[in-house]
């Protein structure tokens, strides 16, 4: 099939690669402009182009798409047969939708119609999902609710992030594309349409989201979603007026903390060089690599020997 791409982060890099390992004839990569990346904010190429130039893949790169009449005219020449499009970053307008005769076709990082929206994949950890998987469907102009078209679960193991998850889904997401486009040209594939009253929604992540709720959350709500928002945004909280990052936890064992018997959610203890944080209804979490605002990261056997922690202090709770 005459094909354009439309992709930007690593995650698409696998499906391009693969179409071009069926034998398909991708014309054109679309994807988003080089930014300015880290505190140097170097200009950066996303990685769908590198992989599509070191193919010979032409590459354009429009900061916007809807009203774009060059845009346009570029696709309309090229008449494709699909537009595949992997976590490009922008809605599809409805001309673009109406354009190539297969249509086109979106893998998305979830079992639609759960997690519909941006971040998918991390939504699915941090509410400690026990699978997730990929979806392929044919975009309409609501998001992420177009007809599916191919599925395939995969199991989220207790221990993985989204990162993991990620790496997993994205090679996994490229022969399931492959399949959905012999399906789709054989009339062997048939799209089915999405039950909107089981849709659930996987908003942008914000940097508010890694802020750690003793309160309102228990150690296993707490550490999942360490899990999902694993690059960003972390989990953090606050230790005498400063940001304290937690880089690694653990749901501790109840019996096995010698606390008082009656603490405050995010009230810590401190026991043979370890420490703990007391969360909702009665859990605690051991935190196991910190990072105090300002200092480097750090064990927390070796964070203890230069902090001064009062005994029963709290976590999250702001200077007076």
């Amino acid at each position: 099939m005459k094909v354009v791409f439309c992709g930007t982060p690593q995650f698409a890099v696998p499906t391009l690669e693969a179409l071009l390992a069926a034998g398909h004839d991708v014309v054109l990569a679309v994807t988003q402009p080089d930014r300015a990346v880290g505190r140097n904010r170097q200009l950066t190429a996303p990685p769908v182009k590198l992989a599509a130039l070191a193919a010979g893949i032409p590459v354009t790169q429009p900061e916007k798409i809807r009203n774009n009449q060059d845009f346009r005219a570029q696709l309309e020449a090229i008449a494709p047969d699909v537009i595949v499009v992997v976590a490009y970053g922008r809605l599809i307008p409805s001309w673009m939708l109406a354009l190539p005769r297969l249509g086109c076709i979106n893998l998305h990082g979830s079992l639609l119609p759960k997690y519909r929206g941006a971040a998918p994949i991390q939504w699915a950890v941090a509410m400690g999902e026990a699978f997730t998987g990929n979806t392929t469907m044919l975009l309409e102009e609501g998001l992420d609710t177009g007809p599916i078209l191919l599925q395939m679960p995969l199991s989220i193991e207790p221990d993985q992030t989204a990162d993991d998850m990620f790496r997993l889904l994205s090679m996994a997401g490229a022969p399931l594309v492959i399949e959905t486009l012999t399906g789709l040209a054989d009339g062997s594939l048939h799209p089915q349409p999405q039950s909107d009253a089981d849709a659930t929604f996987a908003p942008i992540l914000s940097r508010e989201d890694g802020r750690m709720d003793f309160s309102a959350r228990t150690a296993l709500e707490l550490k999942n979603r360490w899990r999902g928002f694993q690059p960003w945004p972390g989990a953090f909280t606050t230790l005498a007026g400063k940001k304290l990052i937690v880089h690694r936890m653990e749901i501790a064992d109840v019996q096995a903390v010698a606390a008082p018997d009656f603490v405050e959610p995010g009230q810590i203890h401190v026991e043979n060089h370890r420490l703990f944080a007391a969360c909702a209804r009665g859990t605690w979490l051991e935190l196991l690599e910190v990072q105090l605002e300002g200092k480097k990261r750090l064990a927390v056997a070796e964070f203890l020997c230069g902090a001064a922690l009062v005994e029963g202090a709290r976590l999250g709770i702001a200077l007076q």
